[in-house]
């Protein structure tokens, strides 16, 4: 009898303990102002009917309606995370329907921001680049800034035809412009595509093997706005030069579609690079259709200052 007695013992306290906490969730429920609200202008959640739907209310009175109960969206307290609970009821019944919060929207909408961006090798601090971290003070970065406050400002349905060309000393933030534009572009819905060179003339070496290189290249070609990094520092051979990078400034410049650059150097020194292959060959006709098409597809824009890498 012994067990008996002390598991009804148990029992019995458990039941005295289930009792006082469901008194207690009840008191808290019944003293949110929003849920006494609800209940003054619902003549149909009786007592009855509220008791009945207990949890129900105590999930709504629990719930951050407006995000003030949640610090950040990562640590949402709601049961659906980035969502918040809007109350209706119908006859005596309470129905709760959950609707994105404003910080869920914000995160959507930067996602597909985010991947309205694609990155060959860039660096993340390229891609989360903004406008208000420019550096506005140096005035070796005037024209730099000004020429790209112009051309955001210039877009409207149908962008320009011409991008930028920004080119300067090493280090001195040429780069950090392009993550500027393509982050506002995103946040129009225009879609860009940012290429390292160098590691672009590998991808290209690496895609004969696998039969990709076409559509890649047709993905360059046709890519609202493209984007060239570095410019003249990759290692040139004929095929690359004439046969890639060639035909995809050609069709831009037929289709009227920017491209925006950056290079350590100005046009005349980039013609230079491009006249001489690495295998010694001299094609000054060649290179100068390269830096024709360069030319007309960009606005060339001096940037200078301290080395910002240091």
């Amino acid at each position: 009898m012994e067990p008996i007695q002390r598991s009804l013992q148990r029992w019995m306290k458990d039941h005295k303990q289930f009792q006082q906490r469901f008194n207690q969730m009840k008191q808290d429920v019944l003293r949110d102002e929003e849920v006494k609200n609800l209940i003054a202008s619902h003549p149909s959640l009786t007592e009855e009917a509220v008791d009945r739907q207990l949890i129900k209310f105590y999930e709504y009175q629990s719930q951050s309606k407006n995000c003030e109960k949640c610090p950040s969206r990562d640590e949402c307290i709601n049961i659906l995370e980035g969502y918040t609970p809007e109350a209706s009821v119908t006859g005596s019944e309470l129905k709760l329907i959950y609707n994105k919060c404003y910080r869920e929207r914000m995160r959507e909408q930067k996602r597909k921001q985010e991947s309205l961006i694609n990155s060959l090798h860039m660096p993340r601090e390229i891609l989360e680049a903004s406008s208000e971290r420019l550096d506005l003070h140096d005035p070796k970065r005037s024209e730099a800034v000004e020429k790209t406050v112009h051309y955001l400002e210039s877009i409207t349905d149908e962008l320009p035809s011409k991008g930028l060309y920004f080119h300067g000393p090493f280090g001195v933030g040429k780069t950090y412009f392009l993550g500027v534009i393509a982050n506002k572009l995103s946040e129009k819905n225009i879609s860009s595509m940012m290429i390292y060179m160098p590691e672009f003339v590998r991808e290209m070496k690496a895609s004969i093997k696998d039969d990709s290189m076409n559509s890649k290249v047709e993905a360059f070609k046709s890519t609202p706005v493209l984007m060239l990094d570095d410019i003249g520092a990759e290692s040139q051979s004929a095929w690359f030069r004439d046969e890639v990078l060639g035909s995809i400034l050609q069709y831009r410049m037929m289709e009227r579609l920017p491209v925006f650059f950056t290079s350590n150097y100005n046009l005349k020194e980039l013609e230079q690079i491009f006249t001489t292959t690495n295998r010694g060959d001299v094609e000054q006709v060649k290179a100068q259709r390269i830096t024709e098409r360069i030319r007309q597809l960009s606005e060339f824009v001096k940037v200078d200052g301290r080395n910002r890498r240091g």
